[in-house]
């Protein structure tokens, strides 16, 4: 009788025997290592430039505005100081000279004495005429049909007048002139006199 016979189990020799080895541990990717640590670096550069350009712009605003704060100020002082200039009082009064002008202008106001017409000479004489102010009267001399005298205008007179008397006919006229003003009188035939006068205003108001 006949064994069984088992079929022998034969080494496959593809495949060694014994555990399989072990897999190695995989590798991380270098590159993406790299590459994330460059981005980080670069990250880390951007943020630190734009804090940099944010605090210099910061202070450059800050040194703007102080600059400009200072041209302010400094045209603000500008303008007072021209206005200090320009805010002084102009001289109310006159100056000395100008005074003293105005009063050799007033003072070298003159009085006009005139007396004008027909006025034939008498058994007396020539056309009488007198002329001044209250404090200084003068003689005058009819010439030609006319009579004319000036005097310098004293403020301390009282009134400056001028006559002139007829010697028996004839037809005249005469004026006082100050200035603007002027007061003319007329007298006609025998002895009759021409008289005008201007008088001084109350407390230095003018003549009239």
């Amino acid at each position: 009788m006949s064994q069984p016979q088992y079929p022998q189990h034969q080494p496959n020799p593809q495949q060694p025997w014994g555990p399989p080895p072990p897999q190695p541990p995989k590798k991380r990717s270098a590159g993406k290592i790299v590459g994330f640590g460059c981005l980080g670096i670069i990250g880390l550069f951007v943020v630190i430039g734009i804090i940099a350009a944010l605090a210099g712009g910061g202070s450059s605003n800050d040194d703007k505005a102080r600059s400009s704060a200072k041209s302010s100020s400094t045209a603000d002082d500008s303008g007072k100081t021209d206005t200090k200039k320009d805010d002084k009082p102009a001289d109310s009064g006159k100056s000395d000279d100008t005074k003293n002008n105005d009063d050799n202008k007033s003072d070298k106001k003159t009085v006009v004495f005139k007396v004008w017409g027909t006025a034939p000479a008498g058994a007396l004489g020539p056309l009488d005429i007198t002329y001044g102010s209250d404090s200084d009267n003068r003689k005058g001399k009819f010439v030609d049909g006319k009579f004319e005298a000036t005097l310098p205008l004293n403020k301390e007179a009282l009134y400056y007048s001028v006559t002139a008397q007829l010697q028996g006919s004839g037809d005249i006229q005469c004026s006082v002139t100050i200035g603007d003003k002027t007061k003319k009188g007329h007298a006609s035939g025998g002895y009759n006199i021409c008289q005008t006068q201007l008088n001084a205003g109350l407390l230095g108001g003018g003549w009239d």
